[in-house]
């Protein structure tokens, strides 16, 4: 079954800024839970780009850590991007980041529209009531801190 988590966040800062460092692979470190073990596997390109692969190690329970493989499908510079996962934990990861200025230019509206499924079935079904959906929102939660540490108001 498929999915969505929706987040929006108003972000301080000026539109290219917010944009230079959601746009840079590197710093999504920064902004995931450390728990996470994130890590960004070889060589990535500084700013992305449509068709860029990115690997990641990530910790998905203590002492387990799996693969994850996504491809960054659509950029529109300065307005949005999508990445999707191509190997990893989800049946389907569907990811499209919007950054939209606001008027005055001092902040930048940044939202995340998430589509995924668990596969799995009705196991699929049963751990994203139990634990998938729990675990994104505090991953989201997490993250909506940290930007309000790097860009605060």
């Amino acid at each position: 079954m498929i999915r969505t988590l929706y987040r929006e966040q108003r972000v301080a800062g000026d539109h290219a800024r917010v944009w230079a460092f959601f746009s840079t692979p590197r710093n999504l470190a920064k902004i995931t839970p450390p728990h996470m073990r994130f890590e960004i596997v070889g060589d990535v390109a500084p700013a992305m780009y449509p068709g860029q692969m990115i690997e990641y190690r990530i910790g998905v329970l203590p002492g387990i850590t799996m693969r994850w493989l996504t491809e960054i499908t659509h950029v529109r510079d300065g307005e949005y991007f999508v990445d999707e996962q191509r190997i990893g934990p989800y049946r389907i990861w569907h990811h499209e980041h919007r950054f939209i200025p606001a008027a005055d230019g001092r902040s930048v509206l940044m939202t995340d529209k998430i589509t995924y499924d668990p596969g799995w079935g009705p196991l699929g079904s049963l751990g994203n009531a139990l634990w998938i959906r729990h675990q994104l929102a505090a991953i989201f939660d997490y993250r909506t801190l940290k930007v309000a540490e790097f860009f605060p108001g």
